[in-house]
Parts: structure tokens; C-alpha cells; sequence
């Protein structure tokens, strides 16, 4: 039967604190302050129903983990104190504090806190939506695919393996190098790396942005023998032809180029979602226009957020949400109570780069690229390839998701104290 409901009709719910996003950062936030403040009335707002570890896709996509071992039910991960709305945010109202939904229900709010993650826009590179997940067409960035990739890589004898990495910003930066490392690191141990040819196509002009990485992850493009290409975007795919075709930028000069491929391997370009700039809270570029350090609107003081939608210029990553968690959480219940907002976030990322199966080089860094390690150099020497950073990633870090973050526990995650 059909509603002739109007969506003003809907009568507002209140809440404390309203969260968009039942992801890592939006869960995580959740927990923290119900650690701190087990009164307050929170609001999660999430159409998913399920829940996934992303970090643990490139696992995957190596025959490390299994998808299933990635995803849980969103109505397990979800604190028991809050109320879950099954559904979008379509607009955000600043100035009436209040959040409009895709059903049309309105949900107010003291404090808000956006942390939708960002959008995959795969229709951006021609005909790729189209060949995904066949003709030797995958990617790590999606849980169904994920699985796609390491069966093609093990089917592998030969042929030509393109992988691929769009324009900044990306969540996890390092994503598309890792996808490669692990295929040719397998193609090695199955003796057959010498008939592969394997190439790295990146639309930026460096193999990664810390160049205190980058010798080390030299040395693995030099032993697998890749084919590194600067400057290339990916901007069509004929999955049937098995033809990828790039832009290559030389100096003011663009031309198309085309490759052949066997195996491809693609990251989409990546857009914050429409309502951020829909509700007039996005900067120039479209991302959450935040204060680096506080993590609160530089425009709207009852707005805060987390993860991959912010603007802030740290490394979009699940770490990242990690350690602005309980920053968002100890300045917004301060803003509640009138005082100066004293945690700070210094932009910490992490990249673990699964250079090979059973070594990592474990990048950790903040603004400006300043090396934020949270190991000793004695422990784990972060530009080096180590056995440790592999047993952090595949042992540790998963059961320190599930149990730790998304439980409110900040592990290794004490805000800094903001300087006046």
C-alpha cells in the first residue's frame, strides 16, 4: 500500500548525540564517549546491515584471510545503549541541528558526528562497472572481489598483471601496492614470477608519499621486477578485449595510452558522499570542513567527525579513525559542558605494506609526514620489511578491531594535549 505520507509529517526525534555512520569510525566514537559518559542518549544512522574490516581485504585478496572472516552482522557491532536507524542521511540541517533521513524521519541532535566513510566511484573509469569480477577484471577494495583476486593470481602461470591506483586522496594509500606485492610474492614462490610481467600504473608521481618508505619498497619493485609508471590515470577498461586505456601527464602534455593486460587490477577514484556539501558543511573540495587538531566544524561548533570523509590531510585509514576516536570523544562531551576543547589529533596514519608474505614495512606518520611510530626502533624499525609488523597484521590487529575499538577500549590511542 503506498504512503501519502509528506516527510514533513514525521514527527523529530531528540537525541544527545547523533552519529552518521555505522562504520569504524562511527562505532568506535559510539563506545568512547558510552565509556565516558554511560547516560548519554546516542543515535547511530546506518542502512548497512553488515559490517566489514576492510584493512583485512588485501588479506584476502593474498589468500591470507577469508572474506567471511572480515564481516559481521552491524546489529552485533553496535553498542547495546544506542538507538540504530536503518537508514541514510540525505541532509543535514546545521543551524536547526537536525538530520534528515532517506525515509523522510527527522532525528535532532546537541552534537553531531559525521562519519559515513567515502563513496567508490567505479563509473568513473569507462566500461568498468561493466567487467568487474570477470575477464581477469578485480579489486581488494570491494568484499565480493576481494576473493576474485587471489583466485586469478593463483590461476596465473603467465601474462601481463596491471595494477592500478587513482588520484589522491584514497583510503589506504597503500592498498593498490599491496594487492601487487602479495600477487607477485606468490608468483615468485610458485616459481613462475619470471614469466609474469607485472606493472604499476599510478596517476601520482611518487611510489609512495613518505619518502622515508620509500627505499625499502624499491627493493621489492626491483626483486618482482615490476614496471613502475607515474602519471597514469586509469580512465577505461574493455574487459572483453582486455584492453585498460590510461591518461599519461608529461609536464602540460596528456595523451592516452593503452595496455594489454591479463590481469587487472583497479582502485576507483574516491568522492566524499553528496550530503556533506548538500548540507553546506564540505570544503572547497567536497570533504568535511574540520579543524585539523579538534576534529570540530570549522563552521558549525555542535558538528564533529571521523574517518574517510573528513578534509583533514592525514592518510584516510582505518588506524586514522582509530586515534581521532577518542580525540571527537573527549571534545565534543567538553563542548557539551562549555569547556575549551583541549584533545588533539597530529594527523596519525598508518599503511601497513605487505610487501611479501610474512614481512610488512609498517608506516606510521602524521601532518606533514612526521614519522609517528608506536613501537621503539629496538622492537620494530617501521622503514624496514619486518617479521613483527607481518604478526601485528595478520595476528593482532584484527582481534584488536572486533574487541578493542569497536568496544571502546583506545589501546595505544591517548589523544595529544592541544597547545595554546
Amino acid at each position: 500500500m503506498q504512503s501519502h505520507y509528506h516527510k514533513t509529517e514525521f514527527p523529530v526525534r531528540h537525541h544527545d548525540v547523533v552519529i552518521i555512520g555505522g562504520g569504524s569510525g562511527g562505532v568506535a566514537t559510539a563506545a568512547s564517549l558510552l565509556k565516558r559518559q554511560a547516560d548519554l542518549d546516542i543515535a547511530i544512522l546506518d542502512p548497512k546491515t553488515t559490517h566489514d574490516y576492510q584493512p583485512g581485504w588485501t588479506m584476502v585478496g593474498g589468500g591470507v584471510f577469508s572474506a567471511e572472516s572480515t564481516r559481521r552482522r552491524t546489529e552485533t557491532v553496535i553498542p547495546d545503549r544506542c538507538h540504530w536507524y536503518r537508514q541514510a542521511a540525505e541532509r543535514v540541517d546545521p543551524d536547526e541541528q537536525l538530520v534528515t533521513l532517506a525515509d523522510g524521519c527527522r532525528v535532532g541532535y546537541q552534537r553531531l558526528v559525521v562519519a559515513p566513510g567515502l563513496l567508490l566511484n567505479w563509473d568513473a573509469i569507462e566500461g568498468l562497472s561493466g567487467t568487474l569480477g570477470q575477464n581477469g577484471v578485480t579489486s581488494n577494495y570491494r568484499y565480493d572481489l576481494a576473493p576474485y583476486t587471489w583466485s586469478l593470481v593463483q590461476q596465473m602461470k603467465q601474462g601481463k598483471a596491471l595494477f592500478c591506483q587513482p588520484p589522491m586522496p584514497i583510503k589506504c594509500a597503500g592498498a593498490p601496492q599491496k594487492a601487487m606485492y602479495l600477487s607477485a610474492d606468490h608468483w615468485r614462490r610458485a616459481g613462475v614470477l619470471d614469466s609474469m610481467d607485472i606493472s604499476f600504473h599510478s596517476a601520482g608521481g611518487v611510489l609512495f608519499g613518505v619518502e622515508d618508505y620509500v627505499p625499502e619498497l624499491q627493493k621489492y619493485v626491483a626483486m618482482y621486477g615490476i614496471d613502475v609508471n607515474y602519471m597514469e590515470q586509469l580512465v577505461a577498461v574493455d574487459g572483453a578485449a582486455k584492453i585498460a586505456r590510461f591518461v599519461k601527464t608529461i609536464g602540460d602534455h596528456r595523451e592516452t595510452v593503452e595496455h594489454s593486460f591479463d590481469m587487472l587490477h583497479v582502485v576507483p577514484p574516491q568522492v566524499a558522499p553528496d550530503f556533506i556539501a548538500r548540507s553546506g558543511l564540505a570544503n572547497a573540495d567536497g570533504w568535511l570542513d574540520l579543524n585539523a587538531e579538534t576534529l570540530q566544524h570549522n563552521r558549525y561548533p555542535t558538528i564533529f567527525g571521523v574517518g574517510d570523509a573528513i578534509g583533514t590531510t592525514n592518510a584516510k585509514t582505518m588506524a586514522a579513525a582509530r586515534k581521532q576516536v577518542p580525540v571527537v570523544a573527549e571534545n565534543l562531551l567538553a563542548s557539551l559542558d562549555g569547556s575549551p576543547l583541549r584533545a588533539a589529533y597530529l594527523g596519525y596514519g598508518s599503511c601497513p605494506l605487505t610487501v611479501e608474505r610474512g614481512r610488512i614495512v609498517l608506516a606510521e606518520f602524521g601532518y606533514g609526514g612526521k614519522l609517528q611510530p608506536t613501537f621503539p626502533q629496538w622492537l620494530n624499525d617501521g622503514t624496514k620489511a619486518t617479521r613483527m609488523a607481518w604478526w601485528l597484521k595478520a595476528k593482532q590487529l584484527p582481534w584488536i578491531y572486533w574487541n578493542g575499538m569497536l568496544k571502546g577500549r583506545e589501546w595505544l590511542a591517548r589523544p595529544a594535549v592541544r597547545q595554546d
